[in-house]
């Protein structure tokens, strides 16, 4: 199987070496990939976000698969021009992409549903933001409509601040703050059927004890040793399964990885975002631990014959995932210094570069690299992963330091 992966970010490095250790795939090519995946993928140059280049490429390429890892080409079109030229594409049309291209709309699909959220309202004026605000009080939650690459929402006890994100992004998702710890939960789905993978946990926040701003996220685990029984089916039932029914119903049906973000209230699992592809950086996690050929489970989504899939297989023990980022991010990130030690396994490369003139691997991103490794028990892939890092060098270097700690201690505590 010939398999073209779009993308450039770690989310698509943990998918190509996914990829790549599937006996199935007798070449994988990564465009316009990033120097961590020159070892096992052929590097082609596209526009992610250009649907008649990429199936261009995919044509060229005699892929047999292609699969697109970051949004903003799922919302521009790119599987529709794929699946247009007769080539299997794993992730959604533009139409049902819209699940995470619009917070509004992916709140109506949530409401027509019956998924279980936060209340919330749309706001297109500083009037209609006020009213919302007021309404439900701090801590704000302030979500920008559209896609903002993972760092569109804001959650404060500042009103200003509040005011100011939501005059800043025109249209915006203000909604009822949710209390609990969050659970991600990716769904691989044909749009019929609906396999769930490990569920696992991101830190949103840029410092260590959930401070600072918001990122596209700063570590992760998985599996979630404090996870309730049955959580996995209860969130299949009430949220997955009634998602897909609806997009079918509205003639969109939703083919590809619906990533459902939750939060664990007192009241039960409630969805906080949909996601319309593998998250970042709970990929690397997730797929550490699948023992289940990748290549075969994501073609049987894309072609419709994930309801005869054999069930999932996954190794024991943890994995984490920690990630190194660029001095200034998330506000303003520094590009272009030199990383030494990124070439050892288990470096998981997120923003980085070729430097034309000495070829050297540079930062060329805010999340440059993901340190990530498995161990027997949660707190061994966490000594582990720490570990790796410290055998990378990147001046000016910031990462969190708590990464799964409170996990590791038994301190993550479900609400009532």
């Amino acid at each position: 199987m010939r398999v073209l992966l779009v993308g450039t970010g770690g989310r698509e490095h943990a998918l190509a070496l996914g990829l790549a250790a599937d006996p199935a795939v007798t070449q994988l090519i990564a465009a316009p990939g990033n120097p961590g995946m020159a070892a096992i993928a052929d590097l082609r140059e596209v526009v992610p976000t250009d649907p008649a280049s990429v199936a261009a490429l995919a044509v060229e390429a005699g892929a047999d698969l292609v699969v697109i890892g970051p949004e903003a080409p799922l919302v521009a079109g790119v599987a529709d021009a794929v699946r247009a030229k007769g080539i299997a594409c794993f992730g959604p049309s533009a139409q049902a992409a819209r699940l995470e291209g619009s917070k509004a709309f992916a709140k109506d699909v949530m409401a027509a549903a019956g998924v279980p959220t936060a209340r919330s309202y749309t706001c297109a004026t500083p009037v209609e933001s006020d009213r919302a605000l007021a309404e439900f009080g701090p801590p704000y939650v302030v979500k920008d409509d559209g896609l903002a690459a993972g760092k569109g929402v804001v959650v404060t006890g500042d009103l200003a601040e509040a005011r100011a994100h939501a005059a800043a992004c025109g249209r915006v998702v203000i909604e009822e703050y949710l209390a609990g710890p969050e659970v991600s939960l990716f769904v691989v789905t044909d749009g019929e059927a609906a396999v769930p993978l490990l569920p696992a946990q991101d830190f949103k926040r840029a410092g260590d004890g959930d401070t600072g701003p918001n990122t596209g996220g700063m570590g992760a685990y998985a599996p979630l040793p404090w996870a309730p029984p049955g959580l996995v089916d209860e969130v299949m039932a009430s949220v997955a399964h009634p998602t897909l029914a609806e997009m079918r119903r509205r003639g969109t049906p939703f083919a590809g990885l619906l990533y459902i973000g939750l939060a664990m209230t007192a009241a039960g699992p409630r969805v906080v975002e949909f996601n319309a592809r593998f998250g970042d950086p709970e990929t690397q996690v997730v797929l550490a631990l699948l023992e289940t050929p990748l290549a075969g489970l994501l073609h049987a989504a894309a072609t419709g014959t994930l309801g005869a899939h054999p069930p999932l297989r996954w190794r024991p023990g943890s994995a984490v995932t920690v990630v190194l980022a660029s001095q200034g991010y998330p506000e303003t990130a520094r590009t272009g210094d030199v990383i030494v030690g990124a070439e050892r396994p288990g470096i998981i490369h997120a923003g980085t570069a070729r430097r034309p003139a000495d070829d050297a691997v540079v930062s060329s991103g805010g999340r440059v690299l993901c340190a990530t490794a498995t161990g027997p028990d949660l707190a061994a892939a966490r000594d582990a992963a720490y570990a790796l890092l410290t055998g990378v060098e990147l001046t000016g270097a910031q990462h969190r330091s708590d990464i799964a700690l409170s996990a590791v201690r038994g301190e993550v505590g479900l609400p009532g």
